[in-house]
């Protein structure tokens, strides 16, 4: 069981785009990191572990980090790598790459907006670190970009780009839970509702495609050989990550899905939607046969409120936090 803390209130509201949360636990210090999107402006709150203590800073999004103009930011998340934690925004014109607590943009790439096709939006949406030293970014235009990221400094390079959807890139998860070589590293998520399911090596291989069903799939995840998405019709499927095999549906809203996380220690599963549910979930494997099984643990209702974003604010997922279309606050949740 889960119980409501105090708020972290936020310098403006929450934009309704999918995954709109992003969560940096920073134990050493007792702090966490949050970051939710509005137009062109990310809100940056740290809190102590009461959340009587909190810190704000707000990023623009600028072309090439000048203040020339400003464009609407798609996503924020912090990707964590072995050797470094960086801060990724991405918008109408490109992706940046700043430190951990926003201070300084170590890289800028901005997106090919030449010749865009007739009434198609140019974005990059969907982040995540990969292999410990990549960070892939999605786009509209279907492609993934790999970026090839150093221990320090801006040396940052575009090492590769993934051509194989077809529709705008809406998520991208890694691998957090336990890796064998060969086996799945990758899953990116499409508005058609397509999967890919990538391993790494020197560079990146498809190893599987899921066909789309008729609904986009706005979240996904990928967590010891099991992804688990998160789809507009307010099902979750479990997919084998390897075969691509269909292993299990919940229906698990009424309404469209925002938001998935996992807490990698325990396989607590996240999924947050526009019914203004949140659902907790548990997620393993059976010792006799290996069959996927999905247990349902808690509940919780974050009233008149369309969720757009949640995420588990420790690695073993006793601790929650949400927000939601036009709420200026964060909400938290501790376990009993």
């Amino acid at each position: 069981m889960y119980r409501k803390e105090r708020s972290v209130p936020l310098k403006s509201s929450s934009s309704a785009l999918y995954n709109n949360l992003s969560v940096l636990p920073l134990r050493d210090k007792q702090l966490t990191y949050f970051a939710a999107v509005h137009g062109s402006t990310v809100s940056l709150a740290s809190a102590s572990a009461d959340g009587l203590s909190v810190s704000h800073r707000q990023l623009q999004a600028k072309e090439g980090g000048l203040a020339v103009s400003a464009s609407i930011v798609t996503q924020a998340s912090w990707c964590v790598l072995p050797s470094r934690v960086l801060l990724v925004l991405t918008s109408q014109k490109g992706i940046q790459m700043y430190e951990s607590d926003g201070s300084i943009m170590v890289y800028w790439h901005a997106l090919d907006v030449l010749e865009p096709p007739p009434a198609q939006a140019v974005f990059a949406r969907g982040i995540a670190a990969a292999s410990g030293r990549f960070i892939c970014v999605g786009t509209s235009s279907g492609l993934v970009l790999v970026f090839d990221i150093p221990s320090k400094g801006t040396n940052i390079t575009l090492s590769e780009v993934l051509e194989e959807h077809r529709d705008s890139i809406t998520d991208i998860a890694s691998e957090v839970g336990e890796n064998l070589d060969g086996a799945a590293d990758l899953v990116t998520a499409d508005d058609s509702g397509a999967l890919c399911v990538w391993t790494s090596k020197e560079e990146f291989s498809l190893l599987t495609k899921i066909s789309a069903f008729g609904w986009t799939c706005s979240s996904v995840k990928l967590w010891n050989g099991v992804i688990a998405a998160g789809y507009g019709n307010g099902q979750i499927r479990l997919y084998e990550a390897t075969s691509g095999a269909l292993r299990a549906t919940v229906s698990a809203h009424a309404r469209w899905i925002y938001a998935l996380d996992l807490a990698p220690l325990t396989g607590k599963l996240l999924s947050g939607a526009e019914d203004s549910y949140v659902q907790i979930w548990k997620l393993s494997r059976s010792p006799d046969t290996r069959d996927i099984e999905i247990e349902h643990c808690h509940s919780e209702c974050v009233t008149d409120t369309q969720l757009c974003g949640a995420r588990f604010c420790d690695p073993e997922g006793n601790a929650f936090a949400a927000t939601g279309y036009d709420l200026s606050e964060i909400v938290r949740y501790g376990q009993v």
